[in-house]
């Protein structure tokens, strides 16, 4: 597993240590990082070290049964090394009797129908840009019809032995505003996943490969909102009342971007004019006939710590 330290890494690492038997080899850069018990139970191993030097495990490589490559850059100078180079590298370095590649990818690279998204590949953020130049090159390996892509949506997850996804850390503040957006309306959907729910997804395809006729592709997710629905469902956990509402629609935001002079990105720019970040078939735990452990937006709120107001 490699990016175990990370918000994924971790709800996978403590997936797969307490709930299987197989023998675990954790790539982490900084084992202080990593806040799961591997004294749980024998066969867990930690590897310190980073896919800059992934070439220094060339000999472990050749065994590994399954590979889960969680491990990504956000931005920055070596975030094509290690999205695309590295990543490939590593691919070169398993055993043709590899039997799985978990690979994470993002949603951001892909339409509604699951195709990749050509634009993504042009002026998403760098992070983006690399998973859409990975996804090419992934086709041209040999373990290829071994791998199987993950797409997560909106990740939430983190707790107090947890790193916080970028999306859960900015939830707070996000929520200081629930009194003035609740009298808006906007025309927008997406899906959310909760890290615990990605790494039930990622034991059971471990232990349950797609078959030769099933999707190796995955979009993670679950059902999809509405922003509209978003902001309901938050203000009733709130208890907070929607007297009216203002569409917020597409002249009005643009406007409101150019009267307060705010700077957006290209990418930034096709999000607001996309809207519609849903999927066809998008999976969570459910899809295998597991529990979900967050599969609402009061839960999400709730899982994050942060309290609902009583009535008054």
């Amino acid at each position: 597993v490699t990016g175990a330290s990370g918000c994924i890494g971790h709800y996978i690492s403590e997936a797969l240590i307490q709930q299987t038997n197989h023998e675990l080899y954790l790539l982490v850069r900084n084992p202080q990082k990593l806040q799961v018990d591997t004294n749980y139970r024998p066969g867990i191993h930690v590897l310190q070290g980073d896919m800059h030097n992934i070439r220094t495990f060339a000999s472990l490589l050749e065994t590994i049964d399954t590979a889960v490559l969680a491990a990504t850059a956000w931005g920055g100078a070596d975030t094509y090394d290690i999205n695309v180079v590295k990543t490939q590298e590593l691919l070169s370095l398993l055993s043709p009797e590899c039997q799985q590649v978990i690979y994470f990818s993002t949603a951001s690279i892909l339409d509604n129908n699951g195709n990749l998204l050509k634009i993504a590949g042009e002026i998403g953020t760098d992070y983006i840009r690399s998973k859409y130049d990975c996804h090419h090159q992934l086709s041209q390996k040999a373990i290829a019809s071994k791998t199987t892509i993950l797409f997560p949506t909106l990740v939430i997850g983190g707790d107090a032995n947890k790193p916080y996804s970028h999306l859960t850390s900015g939830l707070p503040e996000v929520t200081k505003w629930v009194d003035l957006i609740r009298f808006f309306q906007a025309d927008g959907s997406f899906h959310f996943i909760h890290g615990r729910d990605i790494a039930q997804v990622v034991r059971y395809l471990i232990d349950h490969p797609p078959t030769e006729n099933e999707s190796r592709s995955l979009v993670l997710g679950q059902a999809p909102l509405t922003v509209n629905q978003a902001v309901e469902e938050v203000c009733s956990y709130f208890n907070k009342k929607i007297y009216f509402r203002i569409p917020l629609t597409l002249s009005l935001a643009n406007a409101i971007i150019a009267l307060f002079r705010i700077q957006m990105a290209d990418w930034d720019r096709f999000c607001l004019d996309y809207r519609h970040f849903i999927y066809r078939n998008a999976v969570n735990p459910a899809t295998f006939g597991l529990p979900n452990y967050c599969a609402t937006l009061s839960d999400v709120l709730k899982i994050s710590g942060i309290p609902p107001r009583k009535k008054l």
